[in-house]
């Protein structure tokens, strides 16, 4: 796991108490910065839309941007998650 994903992931656990964090890191050569998938699931979502919830994501990670090139986003609450994974 690189430094950077393990940074993201204790950011958003910290910032959004977490109840799930999956990250996938497809960084590649080609570009200076991480490649990340990322899905965060949080009640700090409840009854927020999606732009809302990404901007939260985004907010917790903003010391981090710089360290990332590309970041793919989704933010779901628990109840969301647990009907998805079903």
């Amino acid at each position: 796991m690189s430094t950077t994903v393990e940074k993201v992931k204790e950011k958003i656990q910290s910032e959004l108490e977490a109840d799930h964090i999956e990250i996938n890191d497809f960084s590649d050569d080609v570009c200076d910065g991480a490649k990340l998938e990322l899905l965060v699931v949080s009640a700090k979502f409840e009854g927020k839309p999606p732009l809302a919830r990404h901007r939260l994501v985004n907010t917790a990670l903003a010391d981090l941007m710089d360290e990332i090139h590309a970041l793919t986003i989704k933010a779901w609450t628990p109840a969301q998650y647990e009907s998805k994974k079903a």
